[in-house]
């Protein structure tokens, strides 16, 4: 199935507990005023890939890292795609976190909504609110919730995670990722 994806980083400790592989999907009609990652709001923008093949190099580390954290974006908004990716890596040792601008109970109420969430051990839900500006805890605003869906994790497992980290990568580029703590205009 094809997916429109913003990027993916390979390493990262600042999305979640552990070594994680990161997953940005692309487009996002919330566009949350401050949005930290407006980069990935246009639908049309980064670059259309395949869930088998982001998913065989997800595994391909699998030995290396502790899970994947898939962000935006806003992954609900290409839910049968999102839904495919974490059933194909359903068998895998790999934890799943999930990032999202819909509360818990607006996913429960989507069509595929029930069925991603029985895939996902965490979940970080609810539009950023520049208004109540947090940045820790992997929450960007005080509004958002992390919903430990499984018993993979504790609350605990979340509290020396990074806020942020410069990623320099073999060719020169430079990835800034987590959670801001400061708000955007």
């Amino acid at each position: 199935m094809r997916v429109r994806l913003h990027a993916i980083e390979p390493y990262s400790r600042a999305n979640g507990p552990g070594l994680r592989t990161v997953v940005w999907f692309q487009g996002c009609t919330l566009r949350c005023p401050g949005c930290y990652n407006p980069g990935t709001h246009e639908p049309a923008g980064g670059y259309e890939a395949d869930t088998e093949a982001v998913t065989a190099e997800i595994l391909a580390r699998a030995d290396g890292i502790e899970g994947v954290s898939i962000s935006g974006g806003e992954p609900f908004q290409q839910a049968e795609a999102l839904l495919e990716l974490l059933e194909r890596l359903a068998g895998s040792p790999l934890s799943t976190l999930v990032f999202t601008g819909y509360t818990l109970a607006e996913i429960r109420a989507l069509p595929l909504g029930p069925q991603v969430l029985s895939h996902v051990d965490a979940l970080v839900a609810g539009p950023y609110d520049r208004t109540k500006q947090l940045g820790r805890g992997l929450l960007g605003s005080a509004n958002q919730r992390l919903h430990l869906l499984t018993e993979r994790h504790t609350q605990g497992d979340f509290h020396d995670v990074p806020g942020r980290e410069v990623i320099v990568h073999r060719d020169g580029t430079v990835t800034i990722s987590g959670i801001a703590p400061w708000g955007r205009e």
